[in-house]
């Protein structure tokens, strides 16, 4: 039987809660703010991109407070910064609520919501210079579905961290499970069906949730992004992982490149084991 409220629970939770950030974000926008030599959108906008959760409170605040001459859709961390200001950004979408002291009582589920964070970051950084070498001008947007892509798995380290760390156990004992399928069982839900939920709830602009949306991946961006996000998922096990050659043969289709090719775009991770001509 589920252990959490259900899906409309956390939807209502989350949709409106005030979220959390990372307490070296928090540190970072105090300092920069006192040094004004430093203090426009451009480094606030570096800070924030390093927080999936910063970000996604940052865009679901402006798409809930704006205003109605706004017709275009904002996606970019930095334009959103620009229409908010740098003082309301500060004053309106502050950082008092942090994701170590929420986890304080359950501090053994930080390193594990630490990881999917710093998966996050990396598969951004895969899109973004993935979207580059295919000429994509507005690389950012798709940098951005990449960061947020997990998001709703991030937020229920924070705020559901025991179910959380049963599905974790779960999936340490027999890794050859289906990660939905343990959600399912354990939460009552898909993690993918509450990031659904709560991006239509949250008002993110339409064209961040196709590209966050797996079943649109042929798209040629979308499959940027799903093809960031599995690279980043994947090695995160090591770069001996199974599925990483099926990864590179395809990031190889999307870029036009040969997969030996994709390894040593990839190899600035760290050594990468993996020989192509096994069977996989």
């Amino acid at each position: 039987m589920p252990e959490t409220g259900g899906l409309e629970h956390w939807v209502a939770v989350l949709a409106h809660e005030d979220l959390p950030v990372l307490k070296q974000t928090a540190r970072d926008l105090v300092e920069l703010r006192a040094d004004e030599n430093k203090l426009n959108t451009y480094f606030i906008t570096e800070i924030i991109a390093r927080d999936p959760i910063m970000t996604v409170k940052l865009l679901r605040y402006l798409q809930q407070n704006k205003r109605k001459s706004q017709t275009t859709e904002v996606v970019q961390v930095e334009q959103a910064l620009m229409m908010l200001g740098i003082d309301s950004f500060f004053n309106k979408v502050p950082c008092d609520l942090l994701v170590e002291d929420m986890l304080k009582s359950h501090i053994v589920a930080l390193p594990p919501m630490l990881r999917v964070v710093h998966r996050s970051h990396r598969a951004s950084g895969y899109a973004k210079d993935w979207a580059v070498r295919l000429r994509d001008l507005r690389y950012e947007e798709v940098r951005i579905a990449a960061l947020l892509h997990d998001i709703a798995e991030i937020l229920m380290w924070c705020f559901a961290p025991e179910p959380m760390l049963k599905i974790h156990r779960i999936k340490q004992k027999d890794k050859s499970l289906r990660s939905r399928d343990v959600q399912q069982e354990v939460l009552g839900f898909m993690l993918f069906d509450l990031q659904r939920e709560l991006a239509e709830q949250w008002g993110l602009p339409q064209l961040l949730i196709t590209l966050m949306n797996d079943s649109r991946s042929n798209q040629t961006r979308v499959r940027n992004v799903v093809l960031a996000v599995n690279v980043a998922r994947h090695s995160a096990n090591g770069w001996d992982d199974a599925a990483l050659p099926d990864d590179f043969t395809e990031i190889g289709e999307l870029l036009r490149l040969p997969a030996e090719e994709v390894m040593l775009i990839l190899e600035a991770d760290a050594g990468i084991v993996c020989d192509l001509s096994k069977p996989h």
